[in-house]
């Protein structure tokens, strides 16, 4: 996986419904290397990749295009915009935080009550996105309004950086890695033909995979993923899920899918068997386009191979490089692994 694109993925911005800009550099990146994607009615981007061999059993691999954010719901008289989330955005996370608002980038900042004017009860009570607006700097409603219109998105503001033992801070890591992750698959030869699908709006509830999966229609698929480290301060065991520096991410079960049993069992020992650091959740929680994948065609055995991801759904996103480097090798080793196996369907 090349980091500068990571880098430049995570700099883009595209909500769910709006992925315009994703959806182009993925569609150029995909035609540079000869390749015919199609853009279904949705907007998800699918291509074929040939491999060296025909596939016995035909393969997804799977990445979702849009990151979390806000819209504008409202301007007040004062200028300043009341808003929404787009996605599963905690309100505490954006307080203070900068962002670009609408087809203009405008800066804002988005703000609440200063502290020395809340009640003992306000300060013991958690912030609701209610209480937030976003300064754009406008002295008055008009003023505002010739620069945002209702329905306007506000993104985090794009930014990448390394830091630390190997570690990425960035907005929208979820899921431009998984892209960066199909992307890197794409320009390597492979050896067996190959299903990738770019969808949309998984933040506001896997909408675009099922679509995705149903014109497929594979026999598996496999989603790749940012998902939910805890290991941070006030979280220990089970209650961490996963940890930076672990390895990659290979779920059994989450809030939304329980995956495929042998598909499980056969990635963890092929880790095991190839030297790839991996790890499993230890919490059943979340979820990912998975949920609506299974469902598909005539159903479809799922697998998820996630990086460990710090502060997800919020505007500064950490992942370790060692870990996205581990989901990589054990995708492209997924491959030959799959088309290897049987039908049967048992209990591991």
């Amino acid at each position: 996986m090349k980091m500068q694109e990571l880098e430049t993925l995570c700099k883009l911005c595209g909500t769910s419904g709006r992925e315009n800009d994703v959806r182009a550099y993925i569609l150029n990146e995909i035609k540079a290397l000869g390749l015919t994607p199609t853009v279904d009615n949705l907007g998800n981007v699918l291509v074929h990749k040939e491999g060296r061999e025909r596939a016995k059993h035909k393969l997804m691999f799977s990445a979702h295009m849009d990151e979390v954010a806000l819209m504008v719901t409202a301007i007040t008289e004062d200028g300043s915009l009341k808003f929404d989330m787009v996605g599963g955005v905690s309100a505490a996370a954006v307080i203070g935080r900068q962002v670009l608002v609408g087809k203009q980038q405008v800066l804002g900042v988005i703000g609440t009550k200063p502290v020395h004017h809340l009640s003992c009860s306000e300060k013991k009570s958690p912030v609701k996105m209610s209480e937030l607006c976003v300064d754009i700097g406008a002295k008055s409603k008009e003023e505002a309004q010739t620069l945002v219109r209702l329905g306007d998105i506000v993104y985090f503001m794009p930014e990448y950086r390394t830091f630390g033992d190997g570690c990425i801070a960035a907005k929208a890591i979820d899921d431009r890695f998984g892209c960066a992750v199909l992307l890197s698959l794409l320009r390597q030869d492979l050896p067996y033909d190959t299903e990738f699908a770019f969808v949309v709006q998984e933040e506001v509830g896997l909408r675009g995979a099922g679509v995705a999966a149903n014109t497929i229609a594979p026999e598996f698929a496999v989603v790749f993923e940012a998902t939910t480290a805890a290991d941070v301060a006030g979280c220990s065991g089970a209650d961490a899920v996963c940890k930076l520096g672990g390895g990659a991410v290979i779920s059994f079960m989450d809030g939304r899918t329980v995956y495929d049993a042998e598909l499980y069992r056969s990635a963890t020992e092929l880790a095991e068997q190839q030297g790839i650091a991996w790890q499993t959740k230890t919490k059943i929680a979340g979820g990912n386009d998975a949920g609506a994948i299974q469902n598909a065609a005539h159903g479809v055995r799922v697998l998820a191979v996630s990086v460990p991801c710090r502060y997800l759904h919020s505007p500064v996103c950490v992942i370790r490089q060692s870990d996205a480097e581990a989901c990589e090798a054990l995708a492209k080793s997924l491959i030959p692994m799959i088309q290897t196996m049987g039908d049967s369907t048992d209990d591991c």
